[in-house]
Parts: structure tokens; sequence; C-alpha cells
């Protein structure tokens, strides 16, 4: 059973013993008849081989308050979309329209250059672009209010996790516009390092070196501020600048931060324990895995500092070390008491390997800040480039509806046996919802 704690600006939804989760799906099937929800769901080819995509398809196959699920694919040739489409037909069902996004195919390439010729860039590939892509679908379709998203990697994913998510958005009486999820993250031992062992005790440095900063205080308020999981309403993802690198969950933060007010804003503890795969710390390797992800959250947190107004030097960052270890150290002796209490691994080393690494991971990021303040524009908001390509929406419902239609048509189960009843079941449903 969680706490009932609330601090910092934001509220908190704690999670403070069993939920019926059918009363509360019963809710939102009826919230969410005059305010639909979409569902996005970036997505690896190489997920649709593990155990946990299966669990969550079998979960969603029974959520009867979607409109729209949207999977948006990363890196994909022509066989991989065909078999995804495939993979995703299960989800069909009536009332609920699926949509897959080939963010490699040519008619969605075509769209991302048409974007670059008006000087705006949609970012490198990877999770940024993709969801960014999703968005502007939902809101070219103009069909949903809430827009949800959490990723394809969750190995101890239920329904309630979902109902969790949206609930605080869909439900007209809370008004909350943002809704961010938490959880625990423990096996035999506590994970979930980046927020752990890297943006904690930064966010703590930072207070300490800036003072009691409004953003600081917010960024503070979260639980889990690096969690993939959350739901707003739609109208944010028209004016939200996102950026395209491991910064993203940071990005975000702070983009609301700037869109809405601190009181639209909430957290909800989405379940008991999450458990999804686990990166590699790559310690000596900047350029990958965690290294890779903690200097990208870093250079977030740096910039959107920068844009606030703090002036950082050199001697600021040789300063934010310093007190970065000694919080990381301070920590440690928490953490290793929290561990031991509950019978959990806990293993010095290695976790203090792991405060070295982000430490290295800030003089990196400090050195691309001093290097170049602004860095890798973010991908531009979607009211941006809908003003600046007239027409744009609907040349993206039918690029993505054309890709759908015409693999739906030539995709093949994976045994090669005719599915020409299941083509015209998939055809069926396309035209019932759209």
């Amino acid at each position: 059973m969680s706490d009932f704690l609330q601090r910092g600006p934001i509220s908190t939804l704690h999670l403070l013993g069993d939920t019926n989760i059918y009363t509360l799906e019963r809710e939102i099937e009826e919230a969410a008849e005059t305010r639909p929800i979409a569902l996005v769901l970036p997505c690896l080819i190489s997920e649709m081989d593990g155990s946990a995509l299966k669990v969550i398809m079998s979960a969603l196959e029974r959520v009867n308050y979607l409109r729209e699920i949207i999977i948006t694919l990363g890196p994909a040739d022509k066989d991989d979309f065909a078999r995804a489409c495939d993979y995703f037909l299960p989800l069909h069902k009536k009332g609920r329209r699926v949509r897959l996004i080939w963010n490699d195919g040519e008619r969605v390439t075509s769209l991302y250059q048409e974007i670059e010729k008006t000087g705006l860039s949609p970012g490198p590939h990877g999770k940024g672009r993709s969801a960014w892509m999703a968005y502007g679908y939902i809101l070219a379709e103009g069909e949903a209010y809430i827009i949800a998203l959490h990723d394809c990697d969750i190995l101890s994913y239920t329904s309630d996790l979902l109902a969790r998510l949206v609930y605080p958005t869909v439900m007209p009486e809370f008004d909350y516009e943002f809704c961010k999820g938490y959880y625990s993250r423990v096996t035999d031992r506590l994970h979930g390092r980046v927020t752990r062992l890297l943006f904690t005790p930064l966010i703590h440095a930072l207070r300490r070196i800036l003072g009691p900063l409004p953003l600081l205080h917010y960024f503070a308020s979260f639980r889990y501020p690096l969690a993939g999981e959350f739901s707003m309403v739609s109208d944010l993802a028209r004016i939200n600048r996102i950026p395209a690198d491991w910064g993203l969950e940071v990005g975000v933060l702070a983009e609301i931060y700037r869109n809405c007010s601190l009181n639209r804003i909430c957290q909800v503890e989405l379940c008991q324990n999450y458990d999804h795969k686990h990166q590699d710390l790559s310690a000596e390797d900047p350029s990958r895995g965690l290294h890779k992800m903690a200097v990208d959250v870093c250079s977030t947190v740096f910039r959107v500092l920068c844009s606030s107004g703090v002036v950082l030097s050199s001697g600021f960052f040789d300063t934010l070390r310093a007190t970065f270890l000694k919080e990381a150290q301070d920590l440690m002796v928490m953490y290793n008491g929290d561990a031991r209490i509950n019978g959990l691994k806990y293993d010095r080393h290695a976790e203090a390997v792991a405060f070295e690494t982000f430490a290295d991971a800030i003089r990196r990021a400090g050195d691309v800040i001093r290097t170049d303040p602004l860095g890798i524009p973010l991908i531009p908001n979607w009211n941006r480039v809908f003003s600046a390509i007239p027409g744009f929406e609907e040349r993206l419902v039918e690029a993505i509806d054309c890709d759908n239609r015409e693999f739906a048509n030539i995709a093949k189960f994976p045994g090669g046996e005719d599915r020409s009843e299941v083509q015209q079941c998939f055809e069926t449903v396309c035209d019932q919802t759209g």
C-alpha cells in the first residue's frame, strides 16, 4: 500500500489499495462517449518477437473505451510493415479504429521531406519523432479528446495500468489536462537507475546551488519524471514541442510546465511494481545505453534552465559536479538501508560506478551546452506545421490510411495460409470506423 503524501505544486493520485477495475472502466467508458481516447504505441519491430508486447496485446483486446489505437513504428522495411499489419490485426474491433504509421514508408517519408522544405525539422529517427507523427495524425483526424501513450516493452502490463493512466484526464470533474504515470521499479534489487542515481541527485544539487527556482520545484515534485507513460488533452499536442533524443520525457515535462497551469497537472501511481527491459550502463561509451541517455537528459535540463534565464558558466558546472557527487553519496546510504530492510540486493560498487558515470555525463552535457546552448532544435509543434503547409492535415491522414489499406491487402500470416476472410473482416471494420 502506498503513502498518501502530497508534495509540490502538482496533484499526486496514489494507489492506496485494491481498485475495482471494472467500476473504473465503466466510468471511463461513459466519459469517453463525449471525450474520445486515442492510445499511441511507439513500437520497434523487434518488440513483436518479445513477450511483453504479447501481454499488452492480450490486455488491450478486452479494453472497450478506446476510440483509436495508433501504432507508430520504428525503423521498418516493407516486409516489416506488412508483418506488423498482421500482428496488430487482433486489436481491430467494432467501434475502434487501429492504424499503423510506417515512418520509413514512401508516403510518410515524403511528408517529412515536405516539412523540411519549409525550414522546420521533424528531428532524426527515434521515439520522439515517431510519437510526434502519431499526434499529428490524431489531430488531423480531429476526433480524439484525450491522447495516451505508453511503451511496448512493459513486462508487467495489465489493463489496470491503462485505466489509471487515462482516468484523471478523461473524467470531466477532475479537469486535469496532463497526467504523468509513476510506479516502483523493484525486482530482487532497486532499478530505475537514471531516475534514482542521476535525475534525483541532479535536481537536489541544482536546487542547492540555484535556490528555490519554481521550475526545479516542479521537476522535484514528480515521483518518476523519466517514466514514459502519460495522458493529455489533445490540444496540448498542438502546442507542445518535444526533443527527439533521450531527453524526451524531461522535455515533455518542461513544455507542459510552459503551456499548462500547474493545477491542471497530476501524476498517478499506475501499479504496485513495473518491469520492462533494462538498458546497459555503458560506462565506457557515452554514445550508448544509459550513459547516452544521461547526457541527453542533462543537456535537456540545462537548456531548459538557460531558456529560463539561468546563466551556466564553466565554474557552475564544476560546482555542480562536486555537489552532485555529495548528494549521490548521501543517497547511496539511503538506498542501501531501503534495500536491506526489504531483503533486496544492493551492490554498492555497481551503484558507485553508475554515479561516477552520471557525473561524467554531467561534464559532457556541460561541454555540449557551452559549445552550443541552443542545441538540436525541438521538433516544432503541430500548429506551426499546419500553419506553414496548407492542406497538410488531409494529406497526412490520406498517406497513413493508404499505407494501411495497401498492406492489409498484401500481408500474409506467418504460416502463409489464405487470409481472404480476415482481409474482408479488416476492410469491414475500416469501413465501419472510418
